[in-house]
Formats: structure tokens, sequence, C-alpha cells
């Protein structure tokens, strides 16, 4: 295990001030590889936050989430382990958590070696409403049909807000939360550690207004009077801003997680935003996301943290499917130079924006091919802040502390990896190598004309395997020419699968 001892700048100057690094984890919701202009040349959207995060530190050129959508990709990042193993959908509305009691988790390590623990923002891991929900509601109260479909939701008045919430991010290791739980889920109301700090008065069937680009993508259900979707992102930004400088006059070092809620669906960035890119709407929603990357790293600043904080910026997945009209409207492809979007397992809907800063350790402009996966976040930063993990605990992370630190050569530190979003269908990486057990990545199929935009050719293969190194879109099915190969890697997903193969701490 690497030990790193941490910087001494500003307050870190106190003497009796723990100088391991603090650890700021910034998580974007839907975007895409190719919206960053520091990845794409052809970038509609300024990113100059981004850029400059990434020519400050390192930027990864192969990062990965491990799923296309949100709620995997958020328990894998904080357990270090894949989500496969225990789940793969997302946490509905008003759903229960995913984590079993006392799980591993990189807040709850943080914790037990005397770091403060925050998260602010969008959690979607889930909590637990039904402790707070009065029995005397049964689940026919909570039908309601609209617009054809079936919904299942308990109005305002089946809950008891005035209880605790259990078994959210209080209960996996955080010593503070705030957010709204999730942008397009009930309840729209704000939660500060276990407590809602307003209860909800109404029911809300549809948002007021209009979402600016797609559609709201909002869920019926209980929510304060007024809930106004417009200053969550503001919100977030600011708490998260607070949080920092709070930190000012402690002792301990802090690990601040700050999952956005953009630039997800409803896509609606705040009016002083709009315009200011060339793709459209959505293009703003980044551009402000970008902006409230760079409010938190001026809070950094102001408290003279910076040169003593890692921070790391990445995705949970793809670009929401908006995303391929996006490309004809404003010729901006959000996922750039991948096939796919979210929810496909296509490198478009897991392979994501992945940067580290740390600076005096990190070299600035520094770049690595290698292949990364957001649970190595877990194993790596133990090893930086020199923590012993658990015996026997099985996880899926690789330390890359090394690096990090451009102190190993170019030899892999991962040897391949898991892609995954709904049940029964995987995609395995090796090498340069990706198999997918089914005839097509998507989970949707795409407007007609994208396969001819990108000239993806056509194969009558019940599986898919390309060479990323000679086809970065995956438009050449390679399975019919090598079989043997399709043969060998079915093998070692199926071995992987069955926990045969499994790395153990």
């Amino acid at each position: 295990m690497v030990l790193i001892a941490g910087c001494s700048t500003g307050i870190a100057d106190d003497p009796d001030r723990d100088t391991r690094p603090n650890v700021i984890i910034l998580y974007a919701d839907d975007m895409g590889y190719g919206d960053l202009a520091c990845q794409n040349l052809d970038s509609k959207i300024p990113t100059p936050h981004l850029d400059r995060l990434a020519s400050e530190g390192l930027r990864f050129t192969d990062g990965h989430s491990s799923s296309g959508i949100c709620t995997p990709s958020r328990y894998a990042l904080l357990t270090g382990r894949y989500h496969w193993r225990d789940f793969n959908n997302i946490v509905g509305p008003m759903g229960e958590s995913v984590f079993d009691d006392g799980q591993f988790t990189l807040a709850r390590m943080f914790k037990q070696v005397g770091y403060r623990t925050g998260c602010v923002g969008k959690w979607h891991l889930g909590w637990g409403w039904e402790s707070v929900r009065k029995k005397e509601w049964t689940q026919k109260d909570s039908l309601v049909r609209e617009n054809r479909r079936n919904y299942y939701f308990y109005p305002s008045e089946a809950y008891d807000w005035s209880l605790p919430i259990p078994d959210g991010p209080l209960d996996q290791g955080f010593d503070y939360y705030f957010g709204d739980g999730t942008i397009n889920f009930p309840p729209y109301a704000w939660v500060e550690n276990d407590r809602l700090l307003e209860s909800p008065t109404w029911t809300m069937r549809h948002p007021q207004g209009m979402a600016l680009e797609g559609n709201w993508e909002a869920r019926p259900g209980p929510a304060v009077e007024g809930w106004d979707f417009f200053e969550v992102l503001p919100r977030i930004t600011k708490k998260a801003k607070e949080y920092i400088v709070g930190q000012q006059d402690q002792k301990e070092p802090f690990f601040l997680y700050v999952p956005f809620s953009a630039p997800h669906a409803p896509i609606i960035p705040n009016e002083e935003f709009r315009g200011l890119s060339q793709a459209g709407p959505y293009g703003d929603f980044v551009h402000q996301t970008d902006w409230c990357v760079g409010e938190i790293l001026k809070a950094l600043e102001q408290i003279g943290e910076s040169d003593n904080t890692i921070v790391i910026f990445t995705a949970d997945n793809g670009p929401e499917r908006y995303a391929y009209e996006r490309i004809r409207k404003y010729d901006h492809h959000s996922a750039h130079p991948f096939r796919g979007l979210k929810r496909d397992v296509y490198e478009g809907g897991h392979h994501v924006p992945f940067l580290v800063k740390w600076p005096g350790k990190i070299k600035p402009n520094a770049l690595s091919n290698q292949l990364i996966h957001q649970v190595d976040l877990l194993k790596t930063l133990a090893a930086i802040v020199d923590v012993t993990l658990p015996a026997g605990l099985a996880h899926d992370s690789h330390d890359f502390s090394e690096v990090w630190l451009g102190e190993t050569s170019n030899l892999p530190i991962r040897p391949l990896a898991v892609h995954n979003t709904f049940q029964d269908k995987y995609g395995l990486r090796q090498g340069d190598w990706i198999y997918i057990n089914s005839r097509d990545g998507y989970h949707s199929k795409p407007p007609d004309w994208v396969e001819d935009h990108f000239s993806y050719e056509p194969s009558d293969a019940e599986v898919l395997l390309f060479n990323l190194k000679d086809d970065i879109g995956q438009g050449k099915n390679l399975a019919l020419e090598m079989p043997e190969k399709v043969q060998e890697m079915q093998a070692l997903l199926t071995n992987i699968r069955s926990g045969e193969t499994f790395i153990e701490q």
C-alpha cells in the first residue's frame, strides 16, 4: 500500500492540522464524453473550468462508469463493487435503499480514518420512505391512471414528514447530507441529513412550465408547494461551497461527494446561461454545470486548500436519448467518438469523462490511456490515505495511485472490465477488445438515420466483437470473422459473472 503525505499550504500550516489530502468527487449526471471541449475539438459547448481541471491534472481517455444508468453507477463508485453483482436497475420513485446494513463504502472508509464526510446533491440510492408512510394507506390507494399509463404513488398526506428518514446517506458513512434526493423523482423537497426541511403538502402530477429541451421526465408524487426545479442545481452548488468553506477551521481533512443533478433531464439551464453554447439548451446546461465546478473550485481556493485537495470529476453514464437530434440540429455529438447513449452497452453508454487533479503530486497536462473504472476509486484512495481495507472484502477495485503519480510504465493496471446496464446484456472489455453477448448493444433502437450517418456496417452475428484500437466507434462487428476470440471472451465473461474470476482483497 502506497502512503502519500499531504501538502501543507494555507490553513494546513496549522501544526495541529491533519495534512492528509482532502478528497472531492464531482459527479455529473448524463454527461457525454464529447461534451467537454478538452476531449472533443468539435464540441459546441464551452467548458473552461473542466478544461482547466484537465490541464492542471490527469485526464483519462478510457474511463468508465459501471452502468449506463444512474443508481448502479453511483453504487459501484461508492462501494468499489460492480453493481450487477447485486442488482441492475435504478431505484424508483420513493424507492428503498440498495445498500446492505453496514456495507463498506468510500464514505465509511474515510470516516473510519478521521475524515469529515459530506454529500451534497443527487442521492438516488434509496431511502427508508416506507418507515414514514402511514400504514392506513394501502397500495390500492396509490394507483393513478394518466395518459394511458398506470402510476403507483402515494399522495403527500400518506406520509408523516415529521419523522426522520432512515437508510439514507448518514447510514452509509456520511456525516452530512443536503440535496433533493433525485431531481425528477418525488418527494420534491429539500433534505438535510435525515429530515425534510419543509413538508410536502401537495401531490405533483405535472411540473409547471416547460423543459427547454426534451421532456420533464418528472414522476408524479409528493411535493413542497411551489417547488422550483430551476433552483435545484444553483442550490446544490451553493451548499457544496458552504460545506467547503465550513471546513476552514477544522483540524481534520474532509471527503466531499457532489453528485450534480445536471445535465440530466429536465434540461433547464438558468436564464443567465441560456444561449452561451452552440448546442441548444442542453449545451447551455452543460456549460452551467461547468460553471458550478468552477464555483466549487473557487471555494477551495478561498480556504487555502486547493493544493491539498484531490479533485475528481467524472459522470454516471452517457448522454440521454435527446443527444441524437442534437447531432442533426446543432452538429454536436455528445458521445463523440463513441456509439450509443445512456442505457446502452456500447461505449457511449458508460465511457465517460474522468479527470483527476492533485497539485504537487499529479503532473499538469498529464494524459493516460489506461483502462480505468469508477470502482477503482476505492482502492486507489485507500492507498493514498493509507487505509487497510477489511479482510475478505470482495470487490472489483484496482489501485491506480502510482498511475496518478506517473510512477508506472504503460503496463495495464486493469486487465479487463465488465459493462452492463440491464439484466442479461453484458459487455466484456479486455485490452483493445470488447465483446457484447447480444445482437446489438442498444437498449432502445436509435432513429433510422443514425446507422447511415455513422456508417455502421450491418451484421447477422448473434453477438458483437469489436477492436477499439482500430474501430473506436464500434462500426464493424468482427464476431463472424473471429469465432475463436468470441469463444474465449464468452468463457471469460461466464467465469466473471459466476464469481470464479473475482478480485479479493
